[in-house]
């Protein structure tokens, strides 16, 4: 407005009379909006003195309770071929049912008839080891009649000895006996020759000793002959003795040794007597593998393997069945710097992917669509992705976990800490500090009574 007129147009017009005027110069508003401030800032400051509950998040997946539980892979301990597939992905099976057969490869196994040559085999090695038993035992008997025909053959010998000292002996005496008739038959001669040159007695009578000197000392020789024969009898009596000793020590000797080859060849094929019964059990039990069968009641996941023809090494996977009994649990991850908060038994509350929930996570009683689990077991040692591994189980206290539920969804958890006020833990936040550490009631009089 110009305001060109002497009059003023303000003076004549009361603004307040209008409602728009009041509102513009009133101002009640500022009154209204000063009051909310005043509200607000009231409410925060009650809010900041509010319970707050401190947890641990982390991101994990559904899993099974126990190892045998979950899914598995089925693999084949022999390289085969695949011939005949007897189920369908999605089947139902149960424990022993047969999934697949399959046949060899390796050529040293191609002979349908195997085991019959195998036992045949084994028929041929016992059959030879009954002969060397019996080849032990004839050697045993020709040994003892060895060792006494040799003892009956020495006592021969001892007795031939004998003989021949006895011999020797009596020669012995009967060579003494003859010096001593030769030494009377000189004394009677030269006696004889004395009273002849003296001429008491005749020249025969000194004839006559003379000659009985010389049949004495012939008597003397031949004893001495027969004393020289007996001693080599003695002689040749011992030789036989030790020969005797020494040809059926020979003969026992290679009895024995004949007797320690047969019992070596018999223990030598009853070793293979029993490494060919091992390979008959081992084609026994390989023949059973030829038919995979389901190791516990479950489903069929999927066919790793597929097709008719196809070759496979040993431990390869062929096929994946899921369990049809399991428990299910949670497998999440947290930090390190959270896991000293972390103790068997502890809280946990559970939010699956795919049911609708509303989080509060420090309010956990205000929260709808998590579920209660408890920690079962702590990962000791740091997992491939810098976090440590927590295995979770339902709480038995708490409504159960959905029925629709499976093995590999998604899950997010929160472990519930202590309570502090809300201020405290905005302190703590701002901060960077860690929650409260603490220790479960269990764990603190475990402590105390080891004190």
């Amino acid at each position: 407005m110009l305001n060109i007129s002497q009059t003023k147009l303000a003076n004549r017009l009361e603004l307040t009379d209008y409602k728009s005027g009041k509102r513009v110069l009133e101002r009640k508003h500022y009154k209204y909006f000063n009051r909310f401030i005043t509200g607000a800032a009231i409410a925060c400051v009650i809010i900041l003195f509010l319970p707050w509950t401190q947890n641990v998040t982390g991101n994990g997946f559904v899993t099974t309770l126990t190892p045998d539980q979950r899914p598995q892979t089925i693999q084949s301990p022999i390289p085969g071929r695949i011939e005949e597939w007897h189920v369908r992905e999605g089947d139902y099976v149960a424990k022993g049912d047969t999934i697949l057969r399959i046949s060899e490869i390796k050529s040293e196994y191609f002979d349908p008839n195997i085991l019959k040559r195998t036992d045949q085999q084994i028929d041929a090695k016992t059959m030879s080891v009954a002969s060397y038993g019996d080849k032990v035992r004839a050697l045993e008997s020709q040994i003892g009649a060895l060792t006494q025909e040799r003892q009956l053959k020495l006592e021969i010998g001892r007795n031939k000895l004998m003989q021949s000292k006895l011999k020797a002996k009596s020669d012995s005496i009967d060579y003494v006996a003859a010096q001593t008739n030769v030494r009377i038959a000189q004394t009677q001669l030269e006696r004889a020759q004395t009273l002849y040159s003296e001429g008491i007695s005749a020249l025969k009578e000194v004839e006559e000793k003379g000659l009985k000197k010389q049949a004495t000392q012939a008597k003397l020789i031949s004893q001495e002959n027969k004393l020289l024969t007996s001693r080599n009898n003695i002689i040749n009596a011992q030789i036989d003795l030790n020969t005797v000793l020494q040809e059926y020590s020979n003969k026992i000797a290679k009895a024995r040794s004949d007797r320690a080859t047969a019992v070596s060849t018999q223990l030598d094929t009853e070793a293979q007597v029993s490494k060919l019964e091992t390979d008959r059990t081992n084609y026994q039990m390989r023949n059973d593998l030829y038919f995979i069968t389901a190791p516990q009641n479950g489903y069929i996941n999927k066919a790793i393997v597929a097709g008719l023809g196809e070759s496979f090494k040993e431990g390869q996977p062929l096929v994946n069945v899921m369990p049809a009994d399991y428990d299910l649990a949670v497998e999440t991850f947290v930090e390190p710097i959270d896991l000293p908060l972390l103790h068997l038994g502890e809280e946990v509350r559970v939010q699956f992917d795919g049911w609708p929930a509303i989080v509060f996570s420090g309010w956990p009683n205000v929260s709808y669509g998590t579920y209660g689990a408890k920690v079962v077991a702590v990962e000791t040692f740091i997992s491939d992705n810098g976090k440590y591994r927590v295995l979770l189980a339902p709480d038995e206290n708490d409504h159960p976990w959905p029925v629709a539920l499976r093995a590999g969804s998604g899950a997010y958890t929160i472990a519930l800490l202590e309570d502090v006020p809300i201020w405290y833990e905005l302190w703590r936040r701002l901060n960077g500090f860690p929650p409260n550490y603490y220790q479960p009631k269990n764990d603190k009089d475990a402590t105390k009574k080891k004190k």
